[in-house]
């Protein structure tokens, strides 16, 4: 999430949500440095892409040098499996993001079909999930000036949920991949308290990346990039990463860059079958080297095949 979105949210929503003059409308999803590693958060035709039990975590603390900054944590797991002979890709995922006295909340679930069409992979899919609003009034401190207390502000906690759908199409080739997709797609309105409400835009999404090989074969240079808008503002991020890979070892360090936003710091590396991952955006305006925001991102895969036909086969050696 950028500095716009951080302070229209934190400072005019809180007063014009209580207000009630007009619908508040939030504006993007969280932003993780790790967009390319997390194709299932933004992407529902991304789901089973692994082709594997595919499991990613995420935190983020975002300006953290500022109190009450925002923190966001998403957690997913994605796998293909087999139904009455046909595949089928099915995942789930749950996000948590508190800023301020507001929290937000969404459980979803995914499904994605997949066919192939010029030497890769066509992908559609749907996610449609729950999605909590909720508002910490106990909280809210007004000053001397209003006594204290202010009829427009809640004095106890308020909560909002409503249902969220969302939609994909993703493309993958051997030498790049690209999808868009759209977040909030019914466009919900969620009604906290009695007479107050946050309406959520359909917010838009296209990422692309490649994999350009070196002249050394353990290196190659992994390029991608989000784009990403409600309709009124636009984010794009741009990234690069220098991966090495050999014998089972995967390093990588890499550049992200977000116009008149920020630059990013990011380091990882596959461990035990276990990727881990660190970025630190480091904000290009006054907010200073030191306010920026720290993202962590664990990921994990598994081979899994419970339809294998002959597998977990025995043969007790009394018969042989």
């Amino acid at each position: 999430m950028n500095i716009c979105t951080l302070r229209h949210r934190i400072v005019p929503l809180l007063v014009l949500l209580w207000l009630g003059c007009c619908p508040v409308k939030a504006q993007f999803d969280a932003q993780f440095s790790h967009y390319w590693a997390l194709h299932s958060f933004y992407n529902p035709a991304c789901t089973g892409l692994a082709k594997k039990l595919n499991i990613n975590g995420t935190y983020s603390s975002q300006l953290s040098g500022f109190t009450r900054n925002a923190k966001t944590m998403y957690f997913g797991a994605d796998m293909p499996l087999v139904f009455v002979n046909e595949k089928h890709n099915v995942g789930l995922g749950f996000f948590n993001e508190s800023i301020g006295l507001f929290t937000n909340q969404r459980f979803f679930a995914q499904y994605a079909f997949r066919t192939h069409l010029l030497g890769g992979q066509l992908g559609g899919g749907l996610q449609i999930g729950l999605l909590n609003e909720s508002f910490d009034g106990s909280k809210v401190d007004l000053g001397e000036e209003s006594g204290g207390s202010d009829p427009a502000f809640p004095t106890s906690e308020v909560t909002g949920s409503g249902l969220d759908i969302g939609l994909g199409l993703y493309y993958e080739h051997p030498w790049f991949y690209a999808g868009l997709s759209v977040a909030h797609l019914n466009a919900p309105t969620l009604i906290l308290g009695e007479t107050n409400e946050i309406k959520i835009d359909p917010t838009y999404y296209f990422i692309g990346g490649g994999n350009i090989r070196m002249k050394n074969p353990f290196l190659s240079i992994q390029p991608s990039v989000m784009l990403q808008t409600d309709g009124v503002v636009f984010r794009t991020d741009i990234t690069g990463r220098l991966v090495y890979t050999n014998d089972g070892k995967n390093y990588y360090g890499g550049l992200g860059y977000c116009p008149g936003t920020s630059c990013t710091f990011l380091i990882g590396a596959l461990f035990q079958g276990v990727n881990f991952g660190y970025s630190y955006e480091l904000f290009t305006n006054e907010i200073g080297a030191g306010n920026g925001s720290h993202n962590l991102f664990v990921g994990y895969q598994m081979n899994l095949d419970f339809f294998k036909k002959g597998k977990n086969k025995h043969k007790s050696i009394r018969i042989l």
